[in-house]
């Protein structure tokens, strides 16, 4: 398959996920629309690396896959405390770190 294939696929992707993050409220959506984000740059540097014929970019693309699940977990228990508190995950209505 041509380079460019992988380049619209990872284009394509990366704009559904800038989508869904800019226009959900929904806190765990949002979560999932930025790992839809680092999904597209994982597909580009694993797309670079097999057409340079050099394993960095698949090493790299491990890395973030390993800091994007640590991303998620994170944000994810943060997400379920603040539903604790509020019974809510609508992010245009929280203010708790507001000053």
């Amino acid at each position: 398959m041509p380079l460019n294939w992988y380049l619209a696929l990872s284009a394509i992707v990366f704009s559904i996920g800038l989508y869904g993050l800019m226009t959900h409220k929904n806190g765990i959506r949002m979560l999932m629309c930025v790992e839809l984000m680092l999904n597209s740059a994982n597909i580009n540097l694993v797309a670079f690396s097999s057409y340079n014929d050099d394993m960095t970019g698949q090493v790299f693309a491990l890395f973030s896959i390993a800091i994007a699940a640590a991303e998620a977990a994170i944000g994810f228990a943060i997400l379920m405390s603040i539903y604790r508190m509020r019974d809510m995950i609508d992010v245009d209505k929280l203010n708790i770190l507001r000053w």
